[in-house]
């Protein structure tokens, strides 16, 4: 998981969840408040109910996505259905038109498909931020001011020296019903984590997300913390001294902050230090603007970083790059993700779960590597190859179809059949100079954008999904464009698919533009790159429109440069027929591979069994191999294994025949 989107909520709760976490603790809120509220001076409750917000977003107006039916909005609690807003926190006034809530709680409505961050009271009033007026990313406070702040303003009163094991009490305002009061105890103080720099008020009453940036009070009623956290394991709760607030700097945002961050292709995270600062009075715009600034050079600096450190090792370099760089080429139309082993060896990842059919032949396979969803989708064949790249919601339609977007109402779960148009459309050109098709498609409801790399392939799609809280699609996008240059999946389809996909020019990875097909149904078959030509006719196999060509796509060595190329070409009959040609590129094992890759090469340069010209049996198959390129006595460093694959039994003189059919129209000049 790509460690930045949790830090940045803090206890790694997004909005949606403290929503869900606040609706779920309401009833706990209420029974506490009977039996603890009373033991406070009644005198002061008014004051602290008028002193308290409920800090809110304004739900989305317009909602893009089409549902399988009518939501039903009934099942839903009363207030949430008819609620305008989303409770994302609580805040308090401190006085002079000042006001306190956690950082991370205004940090929601940075990059929100959400109304910016505002307070409502307990009568239902709604009062726009105006300025930012402090900041702090490390403490998680922010104080800002309201362009029209209530008229009957009240502030909380403030003690800061607290005593320890006094009574305390957790303020928060869930949902604009009221507020709500637990009480505990001020148990201790503990150093924050980084450095020692201050320490938290750790106290046993009760919060929940929904108190996030909501008043401490002591037993009178005073102001001593704002609340931030839960423990993670036990029933602690974190506040920081209101101390520390009212003497941070004033107009000024200061981050400095430990902020791991992790790319899905290490096993490692990297630990760092946000430090930078801005300064204030800003608007909530503005504000948010120069936040995501720094954020989003942040993200780049790490990524560069990461890159950067033992950069002769990253892959295809290195000596843990051998295995992948003299393996067969992976013949899988399900993308796989190269990632670095604990062992420091590069090796692929990504497994597809079974197939979920769509109409007219298609299918979508789905499965996940790290942090990342991976699909791959096989168009129906009444969709034009031109009709699908063309139009990115085509795509999720089709995705949609299998039901993996599901909205939850209630008890029930409503299929989402499509999210409309993209809220962007690029194009990203990775290291192999493949061209993905990048778009984010916007889902308001519960404030997440969902991003999509997908590389056009002559069957349909190989898609890499992630869902990003709002805010976060920079973080996503920009790992995800260094992905890339990690995926490993082989391009195959159809003739006929092959035909519509080539018209496709501007989409078309570089080395595929290099790849002539000429095909005459019933008549012809052939294929020509710089490294490889081959042809055969129909008394080899047949060649028909529903034939299927494979490319494996390898990575290798080329002259001292590593390369994305075809390293595999498997020709079959058609998908129900397994009479196959396969012609398999395969290079000289370098010096720290194991034995087997020596083994094989040995049999490859010797033409020893199964590469003998010799058919055997298998799996109910005839099959017969040679190699092409220098053998015997020469020192190749590559060969290709040529073979031909029946069903059923045929005689050794048939198998030959077909062998040295395809062996007369084949030339290799790759070396």
């Amino acid at each position: 998981m790509h460690v930045l989107q949790v830090i940045r909520h803090r206890a790694g709760a997004s909005a949606s969840m403290v929503r869900r976490c606040a609706l779920l603790a309401l009833i706990g809120f209420y029974a506490a408040t009977s039996a603890h509220a009373a033991s406070l001076d009644p005198a002061v409750l008014p004051k602290i109910q008028a002193a308290t917000f409920e800090v809110v977003a304004a739900k989305p107006l317009n909602d893009p996505l089409t549902y399988e039916k009518p939501l039903p909005l009934e099942l839903l609690p009363f207030q949430e259905r008819n609620d305008k807003y989303f409770s994302i926190g609580t805040a308090f006034a401190i006085g002079n038109n000042r006001y306190v809530t956690a950082g991370h709680v205004l940090q929601v409505g940075i990059g929100s498909l959400w109304g910016p961050p505002a307070l409502r009271d307990a009568s239902g009033n709604v009062y726009a931020i105006d300025k930012i007026e402090k900041y702090s990313l490390q403490e998680d406070f922010v104080v800002f001011s309201l362009v029209k702040p209530p008229a009957n303003a009240a502030a909380l009163e403030v003690n800061t020296s607290p005593s320890l094991n006094a009574v305390v009490y957790a303020v928060g305002n869930a949902l604009g019903t009221g507020v709500v009061i637990r009480d505990g105890l001020y148990t201790s103080d503990t150093p924050e984590d980084q450095d020692g720099r201050w320490k938290w008020m750790r106290f046993s009453a009760a919060a929940s997300p929904g108190n996030s940036g909501g008043p401490l009070l002591d037993k009178d009623g005073k102001l001593i913390g704002i609340v931030l956290m839960k423990s993670a394991n036990e029933n602690l709760n974190y506040a920081l001294p209101i101390g520390l607030i009212l003497k941070a700097p004033d107009h000024l945002a200061v981050m400095d902050q430990r902020v791991p961050y992790q790319l899905d292709i290490f096993d490692t995270t990297q630990n760092n230090i946000l430090k930078d600062q801005f300064a204030l009075p800003l608007s909530f715009a503005d504000f948010s603007a120069a936040y995501t600034k720094r954020f989003n050079a942040y993200t780049d600096t790490q990524i560069k970083l990461l890159l950067g450190k033992d950069a002769d090792k990253l892959f295809p370099r290195g000596d843990g790059s051998s295995r992948i760089l003299h393996s067969a080429a992976r013949q899988s139309g399900f993308p796989g993700l190269i990632v670095r082993s604990t062992t420091g060896d590069w090796e692929v990842i990504g497994k597809s779960s079974k197939k979920i059919p769509l109409s007219d032949n298609g299918y979508v396979t789905a499965g996940v590597a790290k942090s990342n969803i991976l699909f791959h989708l096989r168009k129906p064949d009444n969709l034009a190859a031109s009709a699908l790249y063309g139009n990115p919601v085509m795509l999720m339609d089709q995705l949609a179809k299998v039901g993996i977007f599901q909205r939850r109402v209630g008890s029930e779960e409503i299929k989402i059949t499509s999210l409309g148009k993209p809220a962007t459309d690029t194009v990203h050109v990775d290291a192999w100079q493949r061209r993905w098709q990048v778009r984010i498609w916007d889902m308001p409801y519960m404030n997440v954008r969902v991003v999509t790399f997908s590389l056009p392939v002559p069957d349909g799609y190989v898609t890499m999904m992630r869902f990003a809280p709002g805010g976060h699609d920079y973080d996503s996008v920009a790992d995800m464009n260094v992905l890339t240059d990690f995926i490993d999946v082989a391009y195959g389809g159809t003739l006929a698919q092959w035909k519509d996909y080539q018209k496709n020019t501007a989409l078309l990875p570089t080395p595929l533009r290099g790849v002539a097909l000429d095909v005459d149904y019933g008549k012809r078959f052939s294929y020509r790159t710089h490294r490889l030509n081959f042809s055969f006719v129909p008394s080899l196999q047949k060649i028909e429109q529903d034939s299927l060509l494979m490319l494996g796509f390898g990575f290798f060595d080329d002259h001292g440069k590593v390369v994305w190329d075809v390293g595999d070409v498997q020709v079959f009959a058609n998908a129900n027929d397994p009479d196959q040609i396969n012609i398999q590129r395969h290079v000289a094992p370098s010096a720290d591979l194991d034995d087997d890759f020596k083994s094989e090469w040995n049999k490859l340069t010797h033409q020893h069994h199964p590469y003998d010209s010799v058919a055997q049996s298998d799996n109910g198959e005839m099959q017969i191999a040679t190699t092409a390129g220098a053998t015997g006595n020469a020192t190749p460093s590559v060969l290709y294994s040529v073979g031909v694959a029946v069903d059923g039994t045929q005689p050794q003189p048939a198998m030959k025949a077909k062998l040295d059919g395809l062996m007369q129209n084949l030339h290799v000049d790759d070396h």
